[in-house]
């Protein structure tokens, strides 16, 4: 009973329930280890007793908490003694006195921000706390619009290094702004990646970064580097002699079949920026980058010392000699001396960078996007990264993310991430994730979060161990979306939810009180409510969705039924993204033409036989196609590919969604995944160009003339409401029940 209340007291879940009325425990060992990486000791009776007794104490004598969270009619959790004085300090250095009680939840004008409160109490006793003034919501969307969901390195264009860049990503908003009346482009996961060794090439999924601070220079185009116009001499013979190989690397995949290679592209553009690097900068552009490291701080002298000492000691970090990998150490402080040239280079590619994204944002806007790039936050970083290296009081060592067993995996999953430590973040005032929340707003119309419910709670396993024998680990999810929402507030950005897989109770209701939108696929939007005859656990319709490698499920909550019918249009939730496919799903023409079933039968990845696996997918297609021809969103006809396609999206465009994303592959009939969870070396994840049906790679300027992409873009601007980008079209149904997403996880 003792460790179970220690464990419930650092919010260390002693069980958990995989379907309802089922009950696991979970191992001692695991709650004994998960404890030790919060710094609790409870290996022995005496060890819990005596941890316990330290918490007593602790409580007893703290007068404020870690970090205090006030929002507009919520009033911070406070236990003051009578007569105790509080004082905050702004964020700007004003100074005001604050009576919780008669004040309300904050002291009068205080504005949102991070700011300190001090007190002091009568019996001498004082303490300092960050205090975080969160607005209630999240920014909404301006209006109703549809968007391109984007890979962005699947995005070659005539100019672009053998995969897509940042220059590419402008010239679509521009285009597809004006042209298509796109509200957003929403984008993989820019995070800067792990480099790649000559025995070990760079992992290429965006979803297991070094660094989440601070985008990878891979994405650069290097031409336009302002410093580039004035390159001479042997130096620019040699940049045009690396073009010319970045051609071939480009050639190689648009026509002769070859996948994308980051590190032969990174390796081309490396070298090309070392020579652009020696053109001094003018005297403005110098004091822009001065600016710029003045602004990162820290955060980015640490990211660019790692990045310098990989390149000597590679990348992973525990491995460095002479102390290196502590970032306090007097030998990184000697490093950091040592390396000052190779540390400003990586400096100057984060302006770059940084820059280039801003650009972008700038063509968005400038062709009329409401919105404009939609950033997407991956929900960890790698254990060997930038970030785990420079933030590791914050991270819990020999810890790593997954996901519990469930009726498609009995095994679990383990992704290999290293989790945020609460009360590291609590006890720092959540300084690392505001920074990287700021970091990642700084040049975006919105945010995508990536599984959103580790905002609430996450499936820690210990090193060591199967997936089976993690636990659950609670964050302190008013402060974490109090967090969120103040520098969405700040950005003015819309924040989406990836709410995919099951989801606790509770969970969905939070964010949309909130403001975080959700996210809803059209394949896996089912009345779940009707087929059992009985709420589902979340209080609500369910609509299945799957969510790859990264999913969940609920407590309380199982497998959904098979046979629950398709939700109409006016029955979905008006507060989310909705979609057709994401990048770990197949594409709509894959899903309809059954596509997606061959290719895992081929990779041996199917659990059923092929033959019971091809039925229950062309039933469940037959389902939707039906649906749509009822709606007389089906013209075309059930037998045509690309009418059905369209209907799909007329679909999508009819039900109350505040935001309606197109999956870009889709627009030219891509059959091919660019994610094929539960697969490695079998699939080629994350190197795919965008490619037509018949599989050929697309380029952006063959996309731009695409007949197909036209004629679908032409259905989905005619059904936008009036008022949204994109024309005229139906009006959202009012008053309609917002669609739950999945009870139930992808097999």
């Amino acid at each position: 009973m003792g460790r179970a209340r220690l464990a419930e007291l650092h919010g260390v879940a002693t069980s958990y329930e995989p379907a309802p009325g089922r009950t696991v425990r979970v191992p001692d060992e695991t709650v004994v280890a998960v404890l030790a990486a919060l710094g609790v000791d409870a290996s022995t009776p005496d060890a819990v007793r005596a941890a316990l007794e330290r918490h007593d104490r602790e409580e007893r004598s703290r007068l404020l908490p870690p970090c205090v969270v006030a929002r507009p009619g919520r009033p911070p959790r406070l236990r003051l003694p009578e007569g105790t004085a509080l004082r905050v300090e702004t964020e700007d250095g004003a100074v005001l006195d604050w009576r919780p009680g008669a004040d309300g939840p904050a002291p009068p004008g205080l504005p949102p921000g991070s700011h300190t409160v001090r007190a002091q109490a009568p019996d001498g006793r004082s303490a300092t706390a960050t205090l975080i003034v969160a607005p209630d919501r999240m920014p909404a969307p301006p209006a109703r619009s549809h968007g391109f969901l984007v890979q962005l390195y699947s995005l070659l264009s005539a100019r672009s290094w053998g995969m897509g860049d940042l220059g590419d990503l402008a010239d679509l908003a521009a285009w597809s702004g004006r042209a298509l009346g796109v509200g957003f482009l929403q984008l993989n996961p820019l995070h800067a990646a792990l480099p790649g060794t000559p025995a070990e090439p760079t992992d290429p999924s965006p979803y297991r970064p070094s660094s989440r601070r601070f985008p990878d220079p891979v994405h650069l185009r290097v031409e336009d580097v302002p410093e580039y116009a004035h390159l001479r001499g042997p130096v620019r013979q040699r940049v045009d002699e690396l073009l010319d190989r970045a051609a071939a690397l480009r050639a190689a995949v648009l026509h002769e079949g070859a996948l994308i290679d980051r590190d032969a592209v990174w390796a081309l553009k490396r070298e090309a920026l070392e020579l652009v690097r020696t053109v001094p900068l003018s005297p403005g552009r110098r004091a822009a980058y001065c600016d710029f490291l003045a602004e990162r701080g820290q955060a980015l002298e640490d990211h660019a010392l790692w990045s310098a000492l990989a390149e000597i000691h590679g990348p992973a970090w525990r491995a460095w000699p002479d102390g290196l990998a502590d970032p306090g150490s007097a030998a990184v402080a000697r490093a950091r001396g040592e390396h000052l040239d190779r540390v400003d280079f990586h400096c100057w590619l984060a302006w770059l960078t940084d820059a280039q994204l801003a650009a972008a944002q700038r063509a968005a806007r400038g062709a009329g996007m409401a919105i404009g790039l939609v950033h997407d936050l991956a929900v960890g970083v790698h254990p060997s990264g930038a970030d785990a290296w420079a933030l590791r009081d914050v991270f819990a060592s020999g810890m790593s993310i997954g996901a519990p067993p469930d009726a498609f995996n009995s095994r679990g999953q383990d992704w290999g991430l290293p989790p945020w430590r609460p009360d590291a973040l609590a006890a720092t005032g959540y300084a690392a994730y505001r920074d990287l929340l700021r970091g990642l707003l700084r040049h975006a119309g919105a945010l995508r979060i990536d599984h959103v419910m580790g905002l609430f709670r996450l499936w820690w396993v210990p090193e060591g161990r199967e997936p089976t024998e993690g636990c659950y680990v609670r964050y302190d999810a008013e402060a974490m979306l109090g967090v969120l929402a103040l520098e969405a507030h700040r950005a003015e950005a819309v924040v989406i939810g990836e709410d995919l897989g099951t989801v606790e109770p509770g969970v969905r209701e939070a964010l949309a009180e909130r403001g975080v939108l959700g996210t809803s696929v059209l394949w896996f939007e089912r009345d779940y409510t009707g087929a059992n005859g009985a709420d589902g656990a979340d209080g609500g319709t369910s609509g299945a969705a799957p969510s790859g490698e990264q999913s969940e499920p609920g407590e309380g909550e199982g497998a959904a039924p098979a046979r629950a019918r398709p939700l109409a249009p006016e029955e979905w939730r008006a507060d989310c993204l909705a979609t057709a496919t994401t990048h770990d799903l197949p594409s709509t023409a894959a899903r309809l033409t059954g596509d997606h079933v061959e290719l895992r039968h081929r990779l041996g990845l199917l659990t059923r036989p092929l033959e019971r696996e091809r039925a229950e997918d062309a039933v469940e297609v037959a389902e939707w196609l039906a649906l749509l021809g009822r709606l007389g969103l089906l013209p075309e006809g059930p037998d045509d590919e690309e009418g059905a396609v369209k209907a799909v999206h007329r679909f999508l465009l009819r039900t109350p969604a505040k935001l309606v994303g197109v999956w870009l592959p889709d627009t030219v009939g891509d059959r091919r995944p660019q994610n094929l969870p539960g697969t490695w070396d079998q699939y080629p994840n994350w190197r795919l160009p965008i490619a037509d049906a018949a599989g050929r790679p697309v380029s952006l300027e063959d996309l731009v003339a695409s007949p197909r992409l036209h004629a679908l873009m032409g259905e989905v601007t005619r059904a936008a409401p009036p008022g949204a980008e994109g024309g005229r079209g139906i009006k959202p149904t009012p008053g309609t029940r917002g669609a739950r997403a999945s009870d139930t996880v992808s097999p």
